[in-house]
Parts: C-alpha cells; sequence; structure tokens
C-alpha cells in the first residue's frame, strides 16, 4: 500500500511537470473581472502595506504556496526548496497528502524537511477527506500536523480525481461528520480544501456549521486532476478511468465563481486557489473577498530548479499585487477589498442565475 502510494506521488509530479494537465478549456474566470483604474491613487506606492493576518500569523503578503507533493525523493526536494523561499519572504505553504508517511515512517522526512528549512514560515499540514471514512481519525491527523509541527491542517476533498483514479477511493459517504469529528478535537485551524473542481456555496454552508476555520476553494481553471489521472491510466487494462479523464478533464465550479459563491455564503476566512495565475489574479481575489491566494503550479515549475528560482517567481506575483493595488488607490489588503470590482461575461451570468449579487461589488468603494 505505502508503494503504491509513494508510486502514484511521483507519477503526479512527473505529469505535472511534463504534460498538458491545466484546465483544456475552461478557465479560472479571472479575464471577467476588473479592477478600476485610478487616475487619482492618493497613496505612495513605496508605502503600500501587503501583509495579511489570518489564523494569528502575519503573512508578508497575502500568497500562500498550495499542497503539491511528499512521499518520495524528489518530493523531499521539491518541500525543502520551496520551505526555503516561504521562509525568506515570511509566507506559508502546505505540504502535499501525508498518507504516505503514515502508512511508511520512512517516508516522514519528505514532509518533515518542510519545517526544517521553514522554522518561522506558516506551514500547512494534509490529509485527504475520504480517508476520514477508510480508517483515519482524529489520531491520524494529529500525526500529520506533529509530523511538520503544522500551523494548521487542511482535509482536502477529491472526488473528481478520486472518480478517475484507477485505484481511486469512491465512498464518500459520512465525510462531512468526519470533518466535524475532525474539527472538535484538533486545537488548530482545519482548512477544508477542493483539489481543482471547486467548492459550492451549499457545500460552504455545511463546512463551516460543521466547525471548519476556513475554506480553500480550489476551483477549476489551473491543474485538472482527472487530466492528471488521464495520463496515469494511459496505457493500462483499466482504459475505462482514461476515457473517464478525457470526459471530465474541465469538470467542476471555475475559481472565482467558487470564491464568490463561498465569500458570499460565510464568515470564515476563505483562500483563492485553483489558475491563480499572477499578481493580477492574487489582487482581484483579495478585492472579490479571498483572504489569502494560494498558487501550486508555477511554483511546482521553478522549485525543479531551486529555492532562488521559487522565491522570483513568488516575488514577481508579489510585486505586481503591489502594482495592482496602487493603481487603484489600496495602501492597504483590507482597502482593496473595499475597491469596486466589476464582473462580466460567463462569471456574471452564472452567479445571477445562482442568485448572487455581481452589482454591489461595482457600486461600491468611491473614488
Amino acid at each position: 500500500m505505502a508503494e503504491e502510494t509513494a508510486k502514484r506521488k511521483a507519477d503526479h509530479i512527473k505529469i505535472c511537470l511534463n504534460e498538458k494537465a491545466q484546465a483544456r478549456k475552461a478557465t479560472a474566470g479571472f479575464e471577467d473581472v476588473y479592477l478600476i483604474h485610478h487616475a487619482l491613487p492618493e497613496v505612495d506606492k513605496a508605502q503600500i502595506d501587503l501583509s495579511a493576518t489570518v489564523f494569528g500569523y502575519r503573512f508578508s503578503a497575502p500568497l500562500i504556496v498550495g499542497a503539491m507533493t511528499g512521499g518520495t525523493a524528489e518530493a523531499t526536494r521539491i518541500n525543502a526548496t520551496i520551505a526555503e523561499a516561504v521562509e525568506q519572504l515570511h509566507l506559508g505553504m502546505g505540504v502535499g497528502s501525508q498518507r504516505a508517511a503514515i502508512e511508511d515512517a520512512r517516508l516522514v522526512e519528505t514532509f518533515a524537511i518542510a519545517r526544517k528549512k521553514a522554522p518561522t514560515a506558516f506551514l500547512i499540514a494534509n490529509i485527504g477527506g475520504v480517508q476520514l471514512i477508510h480508517g483515519y481519525g482524529v489520531k491520524e491527523v494529529k500525526k500529520t500536523v506533529e509530523m511538520i509541527d503544522a500551523d494548521a491542517v487542511a482535509i482536502h476533498l477529491n472526488a473528481l480525481q478520486e472518480a478517475v483514479q484507477p485505484e481511486g477511493q469512491t465512498n464518500f459517504k459520512g465525510v462531512l461528520a468526519k470533518i466535524c469529528e475532525i474539527t472538535e478535537a484538533i486545537d488548530k485551524p482545519v482548512i477544508v480544501k477542493e483539489t481543482g473542481a471547486g467548492i459550492s456555496a451549499e457545500d460552504a454552508e455545511k463546512l463551516e456549521a460543521a466547525g471548519v476555520n476556513a475554506i480553500d476553494v480550489g476551483g477549476l481553471g489551473g491543474t485538472s486532476f482527472a487530466a492528471v489521472e488521464y495520463y496515469r491510466a494511459r496505457g493500462r487494462e483499466t482504459s475505462f478511468q482514461h476515457f473517464l479523464g478525457d470526459a471530465f478533464w474541465d469538470w467542476g465550479i471555475p475559481t472565482v465563481i467558487s470564491l464568490v459563491e463561498v465569500t458570499q455564503t460565510v464568515k470564515i476566512p476563505v483562500i483563492a486557489s485553483g489558475g491563480v495565475r499572477s499578481g493580477m489574479d492574487m489582487a482581484k481575489a483579495l478585492a472579490l473577498k479571498a483572504s489569502l491566494t494560494s498558487v501550486s503550479q508555477p511554483v511546482l515549475q521553478a522549485a525543479i530548479k531551486g529555492a532562488k528560482d521559487v522565491s522570483h517567481v513568488l516575488s514577481i506575483f508579489i510585486e505586481e499585487l503591489r502594482n495592482v493595488m496602487f493603481l487603484v488607490g489600496a495602501n492597504t489588503v483590507t482597502k482593496l477589498a473595499e475597491k469596486p470590482v466589476v464582473i462580466t461575461g460567463k462569471t456574471a451570468e452564472w452567479l445571477k442565475a445562482r442568485g448572487f449579487n455581481v452589482e454591489d461589488y461595482a457600486r461600491r468603494g468611491a473614488c
């Protein structure tokens, strides 16, 4: 079992680096979101404060590196490299699913390296929601936290991936009750995150009621795990899994839509992830009330090269965000969330059809 898990993780890294596993025709929806330029910004760009305090931790910018990997030798190098960069920049990161290390203690170091390289950064442990149905519980979740001395723990929901994966586990019955058990027993913030198919308003409401401390929307528009499993299924006898990966490649709720649905429904912090590819995307997400943004694929590509490359990529995101804040006249992230936003196109159509208000975004904030 442990060897199978480790091999699967290695496959995921290889595919994400070497294959076209991004959303095919779908987008995250950021192209439908417009911020309003202020010719009179009344802001000194040099004095803009990008910091954000979430979960009691002060991030230098509202940016974390999303959960990606662990459980293999290459994953050790990747986690170490990312950890060095987020420590330097005073940001945060999540590690990949720690199931492999729970099954095989020899793999603990592939995750624990993150805390060794990032003694003060905000680290997020990670376990699959479906594992809570298949024997895991409070004990295992505590192990994931202790393994990396985590500041929070994420429970990831990946129904789409499991449905397409050749060895996928598709019994999710009772997962909400299990999540509730975890939130009651764990003394760290519990984040529930999707892995590329988004979270609806209805599910967000249930998660908040279950005691979850934050929701990471993980929307459609970035890496498609249906696509990842499509590549893994090639050449196997389970050819229908290959077919399913192709059919459901672009399945899900686009990130911007999921973000609006969730932020208009719950009062807990919301993290925007899924196709965040620039500081401009970050700014738009923050203007739509995200508390943090999360980026994965661009960082994975850089992590293969080294910590300096990761720092460079993240710094570009941060400086682009700073520039957007200057041009809209926001000297803090809180002020950015008060600035007017225009939502158009398919994103606006979806949200209106679902009964969500998009006009108020455009009316708020005086010049």
